[in-house]
């Protein structure tokens, strides 16, 4: 099971955190990832992190977003810098595990000019 928090109301040029806590399974086994998903458009990737804790991220992310994870807590973390109108989506976190893949429910992020 995933669960998504830290989503909400911020500025444009602002900042947030979101977490994704874990339970069932072991995040540091798999490469897991945050993926988004904007009103009216496809769910996207942002980026992942593989067990041997190198980072993916797709380019529109890269240098203002960071994928993170807190093993003790079992913890997926993606902290976003620099946010725009544009960033406004559900965003979700994904772990393929050998048990099958898990999409948490989303946390909404709304960004304001």
């Amino acid at each position: 099971q995933l669960v998504e928090s830290g989503g909400g109301l911020v500025q444009a040029g602002g900042s947030l955190k979101l977490s994704c806590a874990a339970s069932g399974f072991t995040f540091d086994d798999y490469a897991i990832a945050w993926f988004r998903q904007a009103p009216g458009k496809e769910r996207e990737g942002v980026a992942q992190l593989r067990p041997s804790g190198g980072t993916i991220y797709a380019d529109s992310f890269e240098g203002r977003f960071t994928i993170s994870r807190d093993g003790a807590k079992n913890t997926l973390y993606l902290q976003m810098n620099n946010l725009t109108p544009e960033d406004t989506a559900v965003y979700y976190c994904n772990a393929p595990t050998n048990r099958g893949t898990y999409w948490g429910p989303g946390t909404q992020v709304t960004v304001v000019s």
